[in-house]
């Protein structure tokens, strides 16, 4: 058994990496929001429901990534603006948000303002619903109660009512009230000390914060805040966690990884369901080379392996051309944060070094420590091979996917180069099959057009370029996606990703 707030304590690292944040702010952020439910003396806080909802509260980070980048090319900076800004306050709009997207973009601020006034207010509706629905839905698949999932799908609402979804004042679950003002005392006694987290609750008073609470905050901002710098915020996690605290069975890892690993994958529609299919194909071609007992951890490390994709922007794994040097720099750099933040879970810490491994090669031409087979422990060749098998017979922007037949071929060819261990490669073209297999069970009822309808939507196409895919006009297709809809319970592209992730409905041959 483990508690699950240690794993998901170590893992909300990844979401700090999506939110620009430094990391352990998650960490901090659900310390301080116990402290203050502490302080607000109130039998109605239930501090389980606290903690988890402050801890996971960018747990939908990933969820309009890819079309953040498709508008403003950095989505891990517009986040991180996003939070800064206090958006009922023009003068902080046009300076914080406009000023740092001009900066991040290289655009003038009001060529950045008309964007936002134009192609902005769909991604301005489109953004909060996705988030919201995929932090939910998140949670849901981690195994946390409905309050929680609750919690976190008003993450976005705001005291007024002007958030998302549309609720204001008491009808917010309280768990999120207390989250709110912990997130930008946070937020701002990181980012510039306890003096301008006081100062910013009290401005965000009455519009975006409960009155109340963030009453609460100031009064106490020293003794909640004014430690964040010198606490081991992990071990205050656990600390901070009430009585009977959530634990789990080790047989549980896998469906927390896989979640994660999904995440991961919503960061551009060319991965979605990249960390999956690597994960079953490794922990296949383990056993395949007599390593039975590595199969649940090499399954798992599969799962994580591209959690760190998470930190880096979304436009570099859209570009449809070659990287830039410093491009390929923050891609390769996806890994070392893969590792870091395994590395910080107890359960899952032997397991960072694998997972940091997937890119190096035996001929030491790899990344991120350039390490030569002597130094890579089979599951390690295993998983680098099932990687660059499936990221072949995957579609990427600037190619498109390999047959199986032919990505087996160049992964041989990498045996024979000395990139790649013989063995594994092998084994994991033995467990990818290179034939057809039997046909998947379709989960919620769906029709085998209806799959279709499903993949083209994760992939981020219209109703009108999914009608012209599937040569039926644009009516029908719009009532395919609607039907989908309706059947697996999602309102938003990213719900229907994540959906199709984690029944492998995205899954392609090998």
């Amino acid at each position: 058994m483990f508690r699950l707030l240690g794993l998901l304590g170590g893992l909300s690292l990844a979401t700090d990496l999506g939110t620009g944040a430094p990391l352990e702010e998650s960490l901090k952020r659900a310390v301080v929001a116990t402290r203050l439910a502490e302080a607000l003396d109130s039998r109605q806080v239930d501090n389980g429901d606290v903690i988890y909802t402050a801890l996971l509260q960018h747990l939908g980070c990933t969820a309009y990534a890819h079309e953040t980048a498709e508008l403003w090319g950095d989505d891990v900076t517009f986040v991180r603006l996003a939070f800064l800004t206090d958006a009922t306050r023009a003068r902080d709009l046009w300076g914080t948000f406009v000023g740092g997207l001009a900066g991040s973009t290289g655009w003038s601020r009001p060529r950045v303002a008309a964007t936002m006034l134009t192609r902005g207010r769909k991604a301005g509706t489109e953004a909060p619903a996705a988030t919201c629905e995929i932090a939910r839905d998140a949670s849901r698949l981690l195994g946390l109660p409905d309050s929680v999932q609750a919690g976190l799908f008003h993450s976005l609402t705001m005291w007024d009512g002007k958030g998302h979804p549309s609720v204001a004042g008491d009808a917010i679950p309280l768990a999120t009230r207390v989250m709110h003002v912990a997130s930008v005392g946070v937020l701002f006694a990181l980012h510039a000390g306890t003096a301008e987290a006081t100062a910013q609750v009290r401005r965000r008073a009455g519009s975006y914060l409960d009155p109340a609470i963030a009453d609460v905050f100031v009064d106490r901002a020293d003794e909640l805040v004014g430690d964040l710098d010198e606490i081991d915020a992990y071990t205050a996690l656990l600390d901070a966690e009430p009585d009977p605290v959530h634990l789990v069975a080790d047989d549980q890892i896998e469906p927390v990884a896989r979640t994660f690993g999904n995440l991961a994958d919503l960061k551009s529609t060319w991965l979605q369901g990249h960390s999956g299919a690597v994960a079953d194909l490794a922990a296949s071609a383990v056993q395949r080379v007599g390593l039975a007992d590595h199969v649940a951890a090499v399954r798992v490390a599969g799962h994580l392996h591209d959690l760190g994709r998470i930190g880096v922007p979304s436009r570099i794994w859209n570009k449809p051309g070659p990287l830039s040097a410093a491009e390929r720099d923050q891609a390769q750099l996806h890994a070392y944060h893969s590792e870091r933040i395994l590395a910080r879970v107890p359960a899952l810490a032997d397991l960072a070094v694998l997972v940091g491994q997937h890119h190096e090669r035996c001929d030491g031409s790899g990344y991120h420590r350039g390490l030569t087979g002597a130094q890579l422990p089979m599951p390690s060749r295993v998983l680098a091979a099932a990687d660059r098998f499936r990221s072949l017979v995957e579609d990427r922007p600037y190619r498109p996917a390999l047959s199986p037949a032919e990505a087996g071929r160049r992964l041989r060819e990498d045996a024979r180069n000395g990139g790649l261990d013989g063995d594994a490669v092998a084994a994991v073209l033995a467990g990818a099959g290179l034939g057809a297999g039997a046909r998947r069970p379709r989960p919620g009822d769906l029709t085998e057009r209806q799959v279709e309808v499903l993949r083209l939507v994760a992939h981020g196409l219209s109703n009108r370029e999914i009608a012209e895919r599937l040569g039926i006009s644009a009516r029908t297709a719009e009532h395919h996606v609607q039907d989908v809809y309706v059947k697996i319970g999602a309102s938003t592209r990213a719900g229907a990703a994540l959906f199709a992730m984690e029944h492998g409905l995205l899954d392609k041959p090998g």
